[in-house]
């Protein structure tokens, strides 16, 4: 009997553990994403807190799960990050900002030779910004990094070397914010 009840509450247990969704600062989190011909699974996902209050939730999403920040930037494969916005206090102009200051702390400061990348990057979050839009930044192997609001698609930058920088806005040596950096690695 008591084998039979722990047979049972196991079964019980992965059905649930299975089923479960992820809900973070009340946003339900995927656990896959396919776009653009990638099928990505959640690694991980938190929220981006400034002056301890909660900014947007950050999912990232790979091909195959690692906790590894430095080989998810300089992988050439197939990643996302997906950025949920959960606060009225996020406009354009405080999020181009934001993306500056992470660009100049993923590369040391040498943003230069990219310069051109990171305006174009930065011209898809020019139009109005608010509380529940969401981001998908995808880097699409061969093709580049595929940007969309709310599911438009905004356009798209080529180049592994801006791939890098960009995804080391989070998991850089400096990232936005290192709870979410941990997070997003599924620390």
């Amino acid at each position: 009997m008591k084998k039979q009840f722990i047979a049972l509450f196991m079964i019980i247990a992965t059905v649930f553990t299975v089923n479960a969704q992820q809900t973070i600062a009340g946003v339900k989190v995927d656990s896959k994403l396919s776009l653009e011909g990638q099928n990505l699974v959640l690694n991980g996902a938190g929220t981006r807190v400034k002056l301890f209050m909660d900014m947007y939730v950050g999912a990232l999403y790979l091909e195959k799960k690692s906790s590894n920040a430095a080989e998810i930037m300089n992988s050439k494969e197939g990643a996302a990050i997906k950025l949920n916005i959960v606060s009225g206090l996020i406009s354009s102009d405080k999020m181009i900002s934001a993306i500056n200051e992470g660009f100049e702390n993923s590369t040391g400061k040498k943003t230069a030779p990219l310069k051109a990348k990171i305006d174009k990057f930065k011209s898809f979050f020019k139009e109005e910004i608010k509380k529940g839009d969401f981001f998908v930044i995808i880097n699409v192997p061969n093709e580049g990094v595929v940007v969309y609001k709310n599911g438009v698609k905004k356009g798209s930058v080529d180049g592994h070397d801006f791939k890098k920088a960009l995804f080391g806005i989070w998991l850089c040596d400096k990232p936005a914010d290192k709870d979410l950096k941990n997070d997003m690695l599924g620390k």
